[in-house]
């Protein structure tokens, strides 16, 4: 039977949660153990188990993990809310260039997506990064016009920071905006919670597993591959990384508490907060037990004891680094 997953609202749009991101098939998290087959079978699984909120990007993989979406979901996009971003550069041998949010490039990516996800349109089309160096009136001014031409039909943030939302929806609404948030990364409760739900915007958590971290699989820096990309993550490296454990320890005691693993656990705990995460997995394994994490019931009590066990600020280490860090929050 497939899972009863909970229906949440980005905007107008409805998806069910958890949802999955699927950057980690093309790129970045041990790059080597990638398995196009094995991850469209992820993909065919996350869909006939009850979900239907897919993640990409232009960028993952450069371009591959929107082709391998595609790709999955060519026999069944009536079944799929498919999500994709543009915005962050890259060049011709993967090289980040910087962040465009300029109305030529808006289009020139959409159409570009449309063409490797073999669509006729996106559901939810997000800026990936905020271009600091063009109004975002301007960029949100084309991806109107992309919904006005059918290309996209919602448009979301990611990383915005709060005055940049305020003036992007005063140009056209945004359904939903994506940033980190986890039992690690709590800083959006501050001030970007509160705006988004004011404003009627969904909310979509990235690495709402701590890139992994919060699942208890990694005990040293030497279980990540040498080309991981988290091996760059301050989270990851020397000291940081043994008192990032002691985090975890008290997510694996509360799991255990419930009868859930820890993965189970820290994702439920982002349902909680009425958000949608989009944890990202390439093994079938790992799939199921996330989608476990709805059928977890965080109370009340639960959610005082995180407060005062995990607040936030808990994680030592910045969430990217150092250069990363310059472009969130924007």
């Amino acid at each position: 039977m497939p899972h009863d997953l909970p229906i949440h609202k980005l905007g107008p749009l409805e998806v069910r949660a958890p949802g999955l991101g699927c950057m980690g098939m093309s790129e970045f998290y041990d790059p080597k153990d990638q398995d196009d087959a094995e991850s469209i079978r992820v993909i065919h699984r996350f869909l006939d188990e009850g979900g239907d909120f897919l993640d990409t990007a232009d960028m993952y993989g450069s371009g591959r993990n929107e082709v391998l979406v595609g790709k999955a979901i060519a026999d069944r996009r009536d079944r799929v809310v498919l999500a994709t971003k543009f915005g962050n550069v890259r060049g011709p041998a993967g090289e980040f260039l910087g962040v465009r949010g300029d109305a030529a490039y808006v289009k020139e990516c959409c159409d570009a997506s449309l063409k490797r996800l073999k669509v006729d349109h996106i559901d939810l089309y997000y800026q990936h990064r905020v271009d600091t160096k063009v109004p975002i009136e301007e960029t949100v001014g084309a991806m109107a016009e992309l919904v006005q031409s059918g290309k996209v039909r919602y448009l979301g943030l990611s990383e915005a920071a709060t005055e940049t939302i305020k003036r992007a929806a005063a140009v056209h609404p945004i359904a939903a905006l994506q940033t980190e948030y986890s039992l690690w990364t709590r800083e959006p409760e501050v001030e970007i919670l509160p705006t988004v739900r004011a404003l009627g915007i969904g909310f979509v958590a990235y690495s709402p597993l701590g890139r992994g971290f919060l699942t208890g699989r990694y005990k040293s820096p030497e279980d990540l591959a040498p080309d991981d990309y988290r091996r760059n993550s301050p989270r990851f490296q020397g000291d940081n990384f043994q008192k990032n454990l002691d985090l975890v320890k008290v997510v694996e005691e509360m799991a255990e508490a419930k009868g859930c693993t820890p993965s189970q656990f820290a994702l439920a705990w982002t349902l909680a907060q009425d958000v949608v995460p989009i944890p990202g997995t390439k093994r079938a394994k790992y799939l199921d037990e996330n989608l476990g994490a709805a059928d977890v019931v965080i109370t009340d009590e639960d959610l005082k004891k995180i407060d005062s066990l995990l607040p936030a600020g808990s994680a030592t280490g910045d969430r990217y680094h150092a250069q990363a860090m310059q472009a969130v929050n924007k």
